[in-house]
């Protein structure tokens, strides 16, 4: 099965478990997908992923980073991939980045129970570069069997790494941040990456972090939108 096939079979709105598949037979061969409906929970994608070694970043790594947050949230944060301080851990945006991010939720009243946070990929790139193509396609059946577990309906994308590993848009991010994207019946935004709000401090108008405060306003505007359809 190409690899275009295991993403089209991930793309189904409600994906059926695979007919006798055992998740203890995961393929280490990172060329052979991760078949839809593989896994029942969160907690044997972090014991799999903790064993994984399906492409080179395994090597390096302390913990897989799979994620944190509530099972049950509506928004789903997805980050590019974890630092020093995320691999020591095994929890992702736990460094500087993070507690922006918190800061930036807390502005809008969210907490970490309304959200749940992952990355592209979960193992840490060596020297925090950018994850290639290959190692966020090979890493990206445990991502879309994370989003099918949680279901949010807003999906949060930090970065333009982000934004083309899920859904293939390749626009700068300067160009998309802020505006919707829709993919496989869910709302998507690209926002800028917090470390790239750590390098732009300033808060003037038109700057990175006003544009946030912009976008993070119409996040919480649209998930109160839904909660009061869901409560109809």
């Amino acid at each position: 099965m190409s690899l275009e096939e295991q993403i089209s079979l991930f793309g189904q709105s409600e994906p059926a478990a695979a007919t006798n598949f055992d998740p203890e037979l995961i393929p280490t061969d990172g060329s052979l997908p991760i078949p839809p409906g593989s896994y029942s929970d969160i907690a044997t994608i972090v014991r799999h992923c903790n064993s994984c070694v399906r492409c080179e970043l395994a090597a390096g790594r302390t913990h897989a980073v799979v994620g944190r947050g509530s099972e049950n949230a509506k928004i789903m944060i997805v980050g590019e991939g974890p630092g020093q301080h995320e691999d020591e851990t095994g929890i992702p945006f736990v460094g500087r980045s993070g507690q922006l991010l918190e800061k930036i939720l807390e502005s809008v009243r969210l907490t970490e129970d309304d959200v749940y946070i992952s990355n592209i990929v979960k193992c840490r790139p060596p020297g925090n570069r950018t994850p290639t193509t290959e190692e966020a396609d090979i890493c990206k059946g445990y991502l879309l069997e994370q989003i099918r577990m949680i279901d949010p309906k807003i999906i949060l994308l930090t970065g333009a790494t982000a934004v083309r590993s899920l859904t293939g848009n390749k626009q700068g991010i300067t160009k998309i941040r802020g505006e919707w994207l829709s993919w496989n019946g869910r709302d998507c935004m690209p926002i800028f990456h917090p470390a790239y709000l750590l390098r732009n401090p300033s808060r003037d108008k038109g700057s990175p972090k006003w544009l946030m405060w912009q976008d993070i306003q119409k996040v919480r505007q649209r998930y109160d939108e839904l909660m009061a359809e869901a409560a109809v």
